[in-house]
């Protein structure tokens, strides 16, 4: 196509933006700069401080102002003479269906979740709109193009599952320092300052040594009269101390493994000390006005790893703030990484238990990467993936498919080269999305309740927002906001009875058809009955069956190198925000580049497993890692190594 014609599909093209972060920025700037005129951006977040590095449209004083909005005001601002709609809205809420995708010639992907990129796929699918998706983890990232009928969809490869611990080992043997921080901020903070009236398992034990029965005072209950040095130190030395005492009169638990030590408050600082903690005179706010305990106690630097003794001051005076600065808020808070006093709170009870453990001890700035699955992003890595992503998408405007490519950006050249073009991969035959191809569930269908099916399988699994699940031609449960309340009740009065006895009896041999309207996708499950599971490797009890990853056949794309060159395969940086949820390995095997193959990430959440063998056990807890950083990513090793190993 030449320059005019190019020039008058760019000018006439309706393109919608999902996401305006990290990548959205960059690419809103990029897409205006090269001609669009017609630019929808939807994005529910608003403008936090931590943005600021990276996010380059926005200031100080836009924090807390929707992120579509500003984005919007500030292009406008150089580029006046273009259209920007914004949207401060979730790209999930009703208004946002199939027919709303219709009007745009291309979507531009952008989340912060895989839940929504998977909504997005299903709306794309069914409005038979192209999709460009994106995602950066540090120097790492990726463009892919997909479209319906020439290409696989963005759930052909299968994501892996989010890490599991069981409970036993958060709240009895823990190893790992992410160990102590997903017990500090899903149980202890959610305990201190969360809903009082949630059940927590935080083994809640007496100061005498029996466990069999909770005290009738909850020890976590403030006294009127208990001020907050007091109540402080009563947490401390529960949790640190005499739980680890009760903890280590079963012999059993500790005969292969390192027994803990249990820590006091009274052993760790002197009196006078823990009296003093803290100083009111000195301010408690950091430079970006957020309430912090680390400036009264003069600790500075972030990524210092402090002692014993200023975790447990840190510990105490994080408590102090909280009742006596955010008092209102106590019985309503949820962990959030970019809550400053949070983080600390967090960190501080995460490294004393990693004491008491034999755990290394992490500086603040690392466990706040940890606790919010995070590495730092890296802003031009953001900058070359827009620019990639507004080059695949006039390709595609100029239905210029067979040039379309997916294009990894790489940390160290491999073959001479940092962008590494592959061609589009064609649809996996047994994707149950965009095909129609039936999945097996292998389930005891005799204790195995619907709500299990519902909230591990449709939801989770299968990523559907308002099911409707049919036996037959039984309608045996639907899930939206529209429905009638004596409908919906009639629909919860199944979700807690076995699959046996449904009113459709679901047993092996039954095949289930799930739907989701709103996403407009259809999926058939054979049930396979099932009596003994792997507790450790299948904690669902549940198998999901029948979506495998494809033999890939695609070429690559040569630049000026021998196409015939052993290179590892390319690694999809999925993003968590705009960018990434989880880096995705590179395969150790070379490979010719004509079998190039991506392996699919998820972002790495962390999962409390109830333990069956526990005395006290919980229902299955999600640590929500939803609204954290938004081009960043943990990893499951060092960097380094990993990097090393990718690159053999």
């Amino acid at each position: 196509m030449d320059s005019d014609l190019k020039t008058e599909a760019i000018k006439r093209a309706k393109v919608l933006m999902v996401g305006a972060g990290g990548i959205g920025c960059e690419l809103l700037k990029t897409l205006a700069l090269s001609g669009f005129q017609d630019i929808h951006i939807i994005d529910m977040d608003t403008i936090e401080v931590s943005n600021l590095n990276r996010q380059f449209l926005f200031r100080q004083s836009h924090v807390g102002q929707s992120k579509a909005k500003v984005a919007r005001d500030a292009v406008l601002r150089f580029m006046p003479q273009i259209c920007i709609t914004p949207y401060h809205a979730n790209v999930k809420d009703p208004e946002f269906n199939v027919d709303f995708f219709k009007q745009f010639n291309v979507i531009l992907n952008g989340l912060d979740n895989l839940d929504a990129r998977r909504h997005v796929n299903r709306l794309c699918l069914a409005a038979e709109v192209p999709l460009v998706e994106s995602g950066t983890t540090g120097f790492l990232g990726q463009v892919t193009v997909h479209i319906k009928g020439r290409t696989e969809c963005y759930e052909c490869q299968p994501k892996p599952t989010p890490k599991t611990y069981p409970v036993c080992t958060i709240t009895s043997t823990p190893s790992k320092f992410v160990h102590c921080i997903v017990w500090a901020k899903d149980l202890l903070f959610a305990k201190l300052f969360g809903d009082r009236n949630q059940e927590n398992d935080l083994f809640v034990h007496t100061g005498d040594g029996s466990d069999s029965v909770k005290p009738t005072d909850d020890i976590f209950e403030r006294g009127l009269d208990e001020v907050s040095v007091q109540y402080g130190r009563k947490i401390y030395d529960h949790v640190f101390g005499y739980n680890i005492e009760v903890a280590l009169a079963n012999e059993e638990t500790w005969k292969n493994r390192r027994r803990p030590r249990p820590i006091f408050l009274g052993d760790v600082l002197p009196e006078k000390l823990i009296l003093q903690n803290g100083n009111l005179e000195k301010n408690c706010l950091t430079e970006d006005l957020s309430l912090s305990a680390m400036p009264s106690l003069g600790l500075n630097n972030s990524q210092e790893i402090w002692s014993l003794a200023e975790n447990s001051r840190l510990f105490l005076e994080a408590l102090r703030l909280f009742i006596e600065r955010r008092g209102k808020d106590i019985g309503s808070l949820t962990f959030d990484k970019d809550d400053q006093l949070a983080i600390e709170f967090v960190t501080a009870a995460a490294n004393i238990r990693a004491s008491s453990f034999g755990i290394p001890l992490h500086s603040l700035f690392d466990a706040k990467g940890i606790a919010g699955n995070i590495v730092h992003a890296v802003a031009t890595t953001n900058a070359i993936i827009a620019g990639l992503i507004v080059i695949e998408a006039i390709k595609v405007l100029e239905a210029d498919f067979q040039n379309c490519r997916m294009t990894y950006c790489l940390e160290h050249p491999c073959q001479k080269m940092l962008l590494m073009p592959v061609e589009p991969f064609e649809a996996n035959k047994s994707c149950y999305v965009c095909s129609e191809t039936p999945l097996l569930l292998e389930v005891n269908t005799q204790t195995s309740t619907l709500r299990d099916f519902v909230d591990k399988i449709v939801k989770n699994k299968l990523g559907m927002s308002f099911p409707l699940i049919m036996q037959g031609a039984t309608l045996i449960f639907e899930g939206g906001d529209d429905l009638e309340e004596d409908v919906a009740a009639n629909y919860a009065l199944n979700l807690d009875k076995v699959l046996t006895a449904l009113p459709a009896p679901v047993t092996s041999g039954s095949m289930l058809t799930i739907e989701d309207l709103q996403q407009e996708l259809s999926c058939h499950i054979n049930i396979k009955h099932r009596e003994e599971f792997d507790e450790e490797k299948e904690p669902d009890r549940m198998v999901l069956l029948g979506w495998t990853t494809p033999e890939k056949k695609s070429q690559g794309v040569s630049n000026g190198e021998n196409t015939t060159a052993a290179i590892p395969a390319a690694p999809e940086a999925i993003n968590k925000s705009e960018e990434v949820e989880v880096a995705a390995e590179i395969s150790r095997t070379r490979r010719k580049r004509s079998e190039i193959s991506e392996t699919t990430g998820d972002q790495e959440t962390f999962q409390i497993l109830p333990d069956t063998d526990a005395k006290n056990s919980m229902d299955p807890q999600e640590v929500e890692d939803d609204d954290y950083e938004n081009d960043l990513v943990v990893l499951d090793e060092n960097p380094e190594a990993s990097k090393k190993r990718r690159l053999q």
